[in-house]
């Protein structure tokens, strides 16, 4: 059984980090990705990577501020976000899916077969 859990979010002032984390099991896949979904908002892409760890794909909102990583051997995906602002306030969720895919495709929650259940991020004012 596949199955994504998502880690880590939280309540944390604005201009701090938080890492989020998300553990994969029951098989492996060729990207896995962040998304974002803000209160009465579409999902947004915020980042992907390969199984490899090489390349790296950023939405535009975060860039600069976020980073995605993977250690194989804990078979875990983590987003770093630092200098959080009170507009990343979201339920963050995993995603993975199989097989090449371009980098306009990995921003589109559509390409992706396997999601977790989502981790709330709340950032204060």
């Amino acid at each position: 059984q596949v199955q994504l859990v998502e880690s880590g979010g939280g309540l944390v002032q604005a201009g701090g980090s938080l890492r989020l984390s998300c553990t994969v099991s029951g098989r492996s896949f060729t990207y896995y990705a962040w998304f974002l979904q803000a209160p009465g908002k579409e999902r947004e892409f915020v980042a992907a990577i390969r199984w490899s760890g090489f390349p790296t794909y950023y939405g535009d909102s975060p860039k600069g501020r976020f980073t995605i990583s993977k250690d194989n051997a804990k078979n875990t995906v983590y987003l770093q976000m630092n200098s959080l602002k009170p507009e990343d306030t979201a339920i963050y969720y995993c995603a993975a899916t199989s097989g090449y895919r371009s980098g306009s495709q990995l921003g589109v929650s559509g390409t992706y077969s396997y999601w977790g259940q989502g981790t709330h991020v709340t950032v204060s004012s």
